[in-house]
C-alpha cells in the first residue's frame, strides 16, 4: 500500500482514512479527490500528529449491542469491515469485499450549521473477486457525513456511503443485508450472526504496540450464514456462503517499529474459526504484539501469542502492474491445536490498486487438524510490501 511500510497496525484501514486528510480536507470544499500516479505517503503526515487530543484505548469496557455498532465519535478512526467466500452451487465461486471507514481529522473540529459542514469524512472499498473468470472488480468512494452523502447511524448497525451500505434490516441487529453497485458489478447478500460475537485481546481490547493507548476496540463475527445475489455484467447469480465482520475504533498513532502486516481470517470445514494477524518488524522478524484467537464449535474463543502460531512462505506473487511482490501461498501452524495448514490464494491477482495500494483476496487451504483432515476457506490481506518494487506501470 505505498509508503505503508512505515504505517502502524492499522495500515489499510487507518491509513486509507488518513487519504480523507490528505486529499479532502487541503480541498475544504471537494468531495473527492483525484490520485496522483505515485502511492501517496502518509508516514510523515503519521508522525506529526500522535492523536493525544481524541480518547484513546486504554482499558477494557463493556460493550453494549447494538449500540456499538454504531459510530464512536469521540475516536479518530472506525471501521465496518465484511468479506466472504460465496458461490451459486453450481461451481461459480466468488470472493468479495465491503469496507466502510470513518476518519475524524480534528478532535476539536464539531462542525457548523452548514449542511455541508462535518467534523467526519468517510471511504468505502468494495471489490468482487470473479474466481472462475480469473478477474477482480476493485472501486472505491469518499465522501463528507454530511447532507446524507454518508454516515453511521447513532446505536443500530447501519453505516453508508452513497448507496453503498450495510444495515440491519428490521428492529433487530441480524440479518444484515450489504449492498454496492458499480460498473455493473453488484452485490446484494443478506448476513446471518452466525456465531457470537468475539471480543479480541483483552476482552476487546487489541494492543498493538508498546505505546500507552496505542490500541483499538476490536470484535468479529466469525461466520456469518450468507445468501443473496451477485451481478456482473448481464449476469445474475443466486449465491449463498459464509462472511466475516471486523469491527474496530481507535485513535492509535504509529508504532515505529513495525513494517506491515499479515492478516489471515480462516473458516475451517470442522466449524472452527482462525483469526491471525502477524506484524513483520523492520528485520522481517514476527513482532510481539502479532495476535491470534481461535473460535470452537462451542464458541468458546482462545486467544494465541505470536509464539503460539508459526507462519512460513511457501511462494511469491509478483503484481504485473505495480510489481509489487507479495506473498502467495503459506504453511500456517498452531502446535497447541495439532493444526497444520496449506494456504493458497483463490485468484493470485487480487491486488486492490487504488488510492493506496494493498492486497487483500480470497484464500482456500487445506492440511489436519488433530488426526483429521480439515480444509476451508477465508479471506487475506497483505500490506506493507512495494517498498522496494518495480515502478508502476499504470
Amino acid at each position: 500500500m505505498g509508503d505503508c511500510h512505515r504505517t502502524n497496525w492499522l495500515s489499510c484501514r487507518f491509513v486509507i482514512a488518513v487519504l480523507l486528510l490528505v486529499l479532502v480536507l487541503p480541498g475544504c470544499g471537494e468531495e473527492s479527490a483525484g490520485r496522483s500516479s505515485e502511492p501517496i505517503s502518509v508516514s510523515n503526515v503519521l508522525r506529526g500528529d500522535a492523536a493525544q487530543a481524541f480518547a484513546r484505548v486504554e482499558e477494557p469496557r463493556e460493550f453494549i449491542f447494538p449500540a456499538d455498532h454504531g459510530p464512536h465519535d469521540e475516536y479518530r478512526t472506525e471501521w465496518w469491515y465484511f468479506t466472504g467466500n460465496i458461490d451459486d452451487g453450481e461451481g461459480q465461486r466468488f470472493g468479495y469485499q465491503l469496507t466502510f471507514f470513518r476518519f475524524r481529522p480534528k478532535a476539536d473540529e464539531t462542525g457548523s450549521a452548514s449542511r455541508w459542514r462535518t467534523a467526519h469524512f468517510y471511504m468505502a472499498h468494495f471489490a468482487l473477486t470473479d474466481i472462475n473468470n480469473e478477474k477482480i472488480h476493485t472501486f472505491e468512494r469518499f465522501s463528507r457525513g454530511a447532507a446524507g452523502l454518508a454516515g453511521a447511524s447513532t446505536g443500530a448497525l447501519h453505516v453508508w456511503l452513497d448507496d453503498w451500505s450495510a444495515g440491519t434490516t428490521s428492529t433487530e441487529t441480524f440479518p444484515l443485508r450489504i449492498r454496492a453497485r458499480e460498473d455493473r458489478i453488484a452485490l446484494d447478500l443478506n448476513l446471518q450472526q452466525g456465531k457470537a460475537v468475539v471480543l479480541h485481546g483483552d476482552d476487546g481490547v487489541s494492543v498493538k504496540n508498546s505505546e500507552p493507548g496505542n490500541a483499538s476496540y476490536y470484535y468479529s463475527y466469525t461466520r456469518m450464514p450468507t445468501e443473496g445475489r451477485v451481478s456482473v455484467g448481464d449476469r445474475i447469480y443466486t449465491v449463498q456462503g459464509n462472511s466475516w465482520m471486523d469491527r474496530e475504533w481507535s485513535s492509535s498513532a504509529l508504532g515505529k517499529e513495525q513494517l506491515g502486516w499479515d492478516w489471515f481470517a480462516l473458516q475451517l470445514s470442522n466449524d472452527h474459526e482462525l483469526m491471525y494477524y502477524r506484524f513483520r518488524r523492520a528485520d522481517n522478524a514476527p513482532d510481539r504484539f502479532s495476535y491470534g484467537a481461535v473460535v470452537l464449535p462451542d464458541k468458546r474463543v482462545h486467544t494465541l501469542g505470536f509464539d503460539q502460531v508459526e507462519l512460513d512462505v511457501l511462494d511469491t506473487w509478483v503484481s504485473p502492474g505495480s510489481g509489487v511482490i507479495y506473498p502467495s501461498a503459506w504453511r500456517l501452524r498452531v502446535p497447541e491445536y495439532e493444526l497444520d495448514i496449506s494456504i493458497r490464494p483463490a485468484l493470485a491477482d487480487q491486488e486492490l490498486d487504488l488510492s493506496f495500494r494493498y492486497w487483500e483476496g480470497a484464500v482456500e487451504f487445506d492440511g489436519t487438524f488433530g488426526a483429521s483432515n480439515v480444509g476451508g476457506r477465508g479471506y487475506v490481506e497483505l500490506t506493507g510490501y512495494g517498498t522496494d518494487s518495480a515502478p508502476r506501470t499504470r
